[in-house]
């Protein structure tokens, strides 16, 4: 399995680490430690250093009740970033679902748009297709940040998040989009309980029937604070045991935020060859796992 990006052809064959930069100074678990170009940059060289394979860099929190922000408030945190981390010589992701902010990126050569709107918003799905190369990440949220967390109701989550991630996918193929151009988000702790999150974990694997990557995002989250008693600072070994558990359960791409701790924690699970549901043993980094594309090169 392959995730073809603006420049590069990721083998899926073992699972990939994406590093979380954010851009902001009220994200709900780092907020304000990187808000400034600078120190954005410096913390994504620190992630390649770690052993992140792909940098997904946003600017607008979406923790539940987060202000909106305009288009030009958003690009003038992730503009400069964005620029800039193109140049490390890995695959590049925006965390943005604002169309005008997708379409700057893509024009700076911006690898993987990840949306957790799944291109719901006008215009989103025509910028997407007009450039004809680029990664999409299409996650499943049940409302919108402002108002996902309060009394989320499924009457059988798996179905439900299975069912729209189907239109979304039916939607993009419908309009040319290669599916290796796609990744699906279950969307742990987007318009979700605990019980929710948790059951999305245990049945993750029936979201393998579409044949399309999974990425998974437990990093940190307010589920495993919960589970564990742990405020948001001290939920390193939980985020580890989810995103272990996630892999078991067939993700491709696991998004995080302690990347040196998530890749040893990956070595150590292919060393110890415990059978896994749907992933090969080879884990982490094969010297041409993630192909450069040069004639995409911008």
């Amino acid at each position: 399995m392959f995730w073809h990006t603006t420049r590069f052809r990721i083998d899926l064959s073992s699972p990939k680490v994406m590093g979380i930069v954010n851009v902001t100074p009220d994200s709900f678990s780092d907020g304000g430690s990187h808000a400034d170009a600078q120190s954005a940059l410096v913390h994504c060289e620190q992630l390649l250093k770690e052993g992140a394979d792909i940098l997904d860099i946003g600017g607008e929190s979406s923790r539940p009740g987060a202000p909106t922000l305009s288009v030009e408030e958003e690009w003038a945190r992730v503009g400069p970033v964005l620029q800039g981390a193109l140049s490390l010589g890995v695959p590049i992701s925006v965390d943005t679902c604002k169309t005008q902010v997708m379409q700057r990126a893509l024009d700076l050569g911006v690898d993987i748009i990840n949306d957790i709107r799944a291109l719901q918003a006008p215009g989103a799905e025509s910028v997407v297709v007009a450039h004809g190369q680029c990664g999409v990440c299409l996650m499943h949220m049940q409302g919108d940040p402002s108002t996902m967390q309060f009394r989320p109701q499924y009457s059988d989550v798996i179905d439900e998040v299975r069912t729209f991630l189907q239109e979304r996918v039916q939607a993009m193929v419908a309009q040319s989009v290669a599916r290796d151009r796609l990744c699906l988000d279950p969307g742990i702790g987007f318009g979700k309980t605990p019980q929710h999150n948790l059951d999305l974990l245990r049945r993750q694997s029936e979201l393998l029937s579409f044949g399309l990557p999974l990425l998974v995002g437990w990093s940190r989250k307010s589920t495993l604070g919960h589970v564990t008693g742990r405020p948001v600072g001290d939920r390193l070994a939980a985020s580890l045991a989810a995103a272990l558990a996630s892999v078991h359960q067939g993700a491709k791409v696991v998004r995080v935020h302690d990347v040196a701790a998530t890749v040893d924690a990956l070595k150590v699970w292919s060393a110890s060859e415990i059978p896994p549901n749907s992933w090969p043993m080879a884990v982490h980094s094969a010297p041409q796992s993630i192909t450069l594309l040069t004639s995409n090169r911008p």
